[in-house]
Formats: structure tokens, sequence, C-alpha cells
């Protein structure tokens, strides 16, 4: 799945000065925090078009379809959750741990998710926590890796196709498991946009090469 539509606010004030109560969307459409928010205030139902099954594979942007994924006691739980849906679903998933709700400590995990993904051992990387914030800025300190909280699919979207990012965090205190799901499949359906983009996301390689050499 390449580029996706996005519905912000704007559509939500249009489809009201046109006087519809409904807006309707694509199934893959990426709705913004801030058009849920208004399409409550001003009561327009935001209408989800359902042709294919939610279930449905998504297909792994990058050339890399090996995908790995890790958590602390914290985000346990959700991660066996997460990666049995991603194996139902055909993907292959390395599982770097940790194997029990026993206390550890989340930077040992993000760095074995960021490792293969620096590595090319897996095109995407997914490490989950209590809150996500940890876990990316561990991830962030390995060379060639761009992690990324994604707190809502735009979030995830977004990190994507504008940042390039290759892992994705997750808080298993701060999301329920549905919105965990969507927010997975997108991040993995979307591809990252290129054009003024790649200069921004050179920009950000640039400084980590600089301290790099150091």
């Amino acid at each position: 799945m390449g580029k996706r539509t996005v519905i912000s606010e704007r559509h939500v004030r249009d489809a009201k000065a046109e006087g519809r109560s409904v807006l309707a969307i694509s199934e893959h459409a990426i709705i913004t925090p801030l058009a849920v928010d208004t399409a409550r205030s001003l009561g327009i139902t935001l209408k989800r078009a359902t042709h294919h099954s939610a279930d449905a594979p998504a297909t792994p942007a990058h050339e890399n379809p090996v995908l790995c994924i890790g958590s602390d006691h914290g985000g346990y739980a959700m991660k066996e959750e997460i990666r049995k849906r991603l194996e139902d679903k055909g993907h292959t998933v390395i599982d770097v741990g940790t194997d029990s709700p026993a206390s550890c400590d989340y930077p040992d995990f993000a760095y074995a998710v960021a490792s293969l993904v620096a590595q090319g051992k897996a095109g995407k990387g997914i490490m989950i926590d209590g809150v996500g914030v940890g876990s990316a800025i561990a991830c962030n300190k390995v060379h060639g890796v761009r992690a990324a909280c994604g707190y809502t699919e735009f979030a995830a979207w977004n990190a994507r196709a504008h940042n390039d990012a290759n892992v994705l965090t997750l808080g298993s205190r701060a999301m329920g498991i549905e919105v965990v799901h969507r927010i997975v499949d997108t991040f993995l359906a979307t591809d990252f946009e290129g054009g003024r983009h790649q200069r921004r996301v050179q920009k950000m390689l640039d400084i980590e090469e600089r301290f790099q050499r150091r």
C-alpha cells in the first residue's frame, strides 16, 4: 500500500458547510485527532468504508519484509498479542523478548530490536514498554535507527511518510490493544514519500554522522 488519504479538520468543516451530517472516508484513510474532535463538536459522523476485511495482510513498505519485536515486562502481554496477529497475517517476526512478565529493563530489549534493524536483519522493528517514550530514546541511540513513538494512527503514518521511521515504539499503559493494532497496520503499510521529506531526513542523518565521527 502506498500513499494514503489524510482526513483533516478542513474536510470535516467542508462537510458541515455543505450541509452533510455524514462524511464518508476510505477504508485505509488516516484521520487526524483534530478531525475526530471537530467532527464530534459539529455533529458529523465519520463513516469508514469496509470493502475489504480489516484483517487483510498489510504489505510491508521496506525491501526487507522481516519484522522484529520486543518489550519489557510492562509491554509483554501486548507484545504477545501483536506478534501472534502479525504471524497470523503471514509476517515473519523475530521476537527478541522479554519472555515473561517478570521485571526487566526496557533499554536491553530496545537495543536488541534496534540492532536487528540497523544490521538489516529486519526491515522494521516494534518495541513496547509502558509508555513508549523511553524505548524510542534508547532505540535512537543506535546508528541508523529512526524510532518514533506512534501514539495515534496519524502519528504512525507521519513517522513513515515524512520521517522514514524504521522502528515503532508503543506504550501498553497508554493505548488500548485495538487502537494499537490499527497503529501497527498503518506503520507497516505506509511508504516513505521522499521528495521534500528526503532533504529533511538527510539532515537528520547528517547530524547522526557528525556525532558518530567524534
